[in-house]
This record gives structure tokens, sequence and C-alpha cells, in this order.
């Protein structure tokens, strides 16, 4: 039977979320579903020990599969895992599991209406986050809609549903792929706007879902400048705004 969907989790030193259990979790959920599935965990040349113990979970669990990548950033990992997917829709989803992939089940059944990008979506306040925050990003939402996707709320909760076929589509179409290889901060995490824009530009309909989401990350070192990288995330949209003026999405 063909696979219908696969799980695609990217790792970068996740030892700690990995000891409190979330791919036991993330097993136990997907053994309870009717549909066919796999799961694919992309590492990001993790140096913490956590390639060693993602490699002696998938032994020992079916279904799961596990891809090294070198250290560029999870959109390179991201692409790695797309390219090697069995499902005809691959869920993107983080290892912290904030939110949790019980969350799936709000949004296949959109797929099975025709959509081919059904997104998680946190809303516009971040109830375990600080009153600044809240406040950041309601600004930072509102700025990102007047340049790119206004019709979308949030497009960095990490947790999308594409057709494979499309999303292998859109990574070719990515332009960040083309320059240097920096790792760090938004450059690399601004994929996700990228991505929503060349699906929209494809005249793909977006389904944008509610989803509960809840900061569980237990890992050490991610610790980050809001503002600077907010500054970074503004600077991303903007070029993918000229890339797009500039026919590069042609």
């Amino acid at each position: 039977m063909p696979t219908l969907f696969t799980v695609i989790i990217p790792n970068y030193n996740e030892l700690p979320n990995l000891r409190r259990g979330v791919l036991a979790e993330v097993n136990t959920f997907l053994l309870s579903q009717k549909e066919t599935w796999e799961v694919i965990i992309s590492d990001d040349g993790s140096t913490d020990g956590s390639r060693e113990f993602i490699c002696d979970f998938v032994t020992k669990h079916k279904n799961f599969r596990f891809l090294e990548n070198p250290h560029a950033g999870k959109p390179f990992a991201l692409r790695s895992a797309i390219r090697a997917a069995r499902g005809k829709y691959v869920l993107l989803t983080d290892m912290d599991q904030s939110t949790p992939i019980q969350e799936l089940a709000k949004l296949l059944p959109w797929v099975h209406q025709g959509y081919d990008v059904v997104i998680g979506s946190r809303g516009s306040r971040r109830t375990d986050s600080t009153f600044f925050r809240q406040i950041a990003s309601v600004i930072f939402q509102s700025a990102r809609r007047m340049i790119l996707l206004p019709h979308i709320q949030d497009t960095q909760c990490g947790f999308k549903l594409i057709e494979t076929k499309l999303a292998r589509d859109i990574f070719s179409q990515i332009r960040i792929f083309g320059r240097d290889r920096n790792a760090a901060g938004w450059k690399v995490t601004a994929y996700d706007v990228e991505m929503l824009f060349i699906a929209s530009k494809m005249h793909k309909p977006i389904k944008e879902v509610k989803v509960i989401w809840k900061n569980t990350d237990t890992s050490v070192g991610k610790q980050r400048n809001f503002v600077k990288e907010s500054i970074e995330m503004f600077t991303e949209i903007l070029r993918v705004r000229v890339n797009y003026i500039l026919g590069k999405y042609d």
C-alpha cells in the first residue's frame, strides 16, 4: 500500500528533547492511525550525541529512517528529507514537539478536501511568551503581511503538511540554496516565508489551521537575540520581495 504521509523531523543537537521521549510519543500516535506513514529524521551535523541516540531508536522502530547531512541549517536538512520521502504528503514538524504530533489530525482532513498546502497556526498571541514578545510578534506579523502573504497570519509555525511533489518543486526554487551556507539566525529560518510565497505564486491555495502550541523546547544553546533576529527576518522578507520583482521565481 502506498505511503500516505512522511513525517520529517530535522535534528540539530536535540539530545535533551530526545531524552524526554519525543520520538516515542510520535511513534505511539502514528501507530494508532489508519493511514500509512513513515518518519524521516534528518540530521544537520549534530555534535551532541543525538545522532547516536536516533540511530539506536531507528533500529528498534519500524517505519523510522535517519538521514545524515553536513551542518548547513534547517532548510538544507528539510530539503534532503523531502527528496527521500516516499509519502504522498510530507509533514514538517520540529523535534521539540511544541506543536504535538497529535495536531496532524486537524490538518489531514483538509488535504482530503483538495488542499496541497495545510499549515498550522499559533494565532497572533503566544500565551507562554513575555508581554513584550507578544506585542513585538503582533507588530512583526502586521509588517510582514504588508509586504508578503497578507492572507496568512502565522508563517513561522513549524507544523506544515504539503503534497510531496509540490514540496520538491518549491524547495528547488528557494533562493537560499544558492547563497553561502550560513546556518545561523533567521537567515535560514526565514525559509518558511519564502516557501509559502512560492506556493502562493504557483496559485496553490494554502489552508491555515489553528493548532496547539506551547514552548516545550529543552535543548540548550538556543537562546536568541529577539531584536537582532527580528531585523534579520525583516531583511529576509524584503529579499524575497525583491527576488519576486526581479522575476527569480518565474
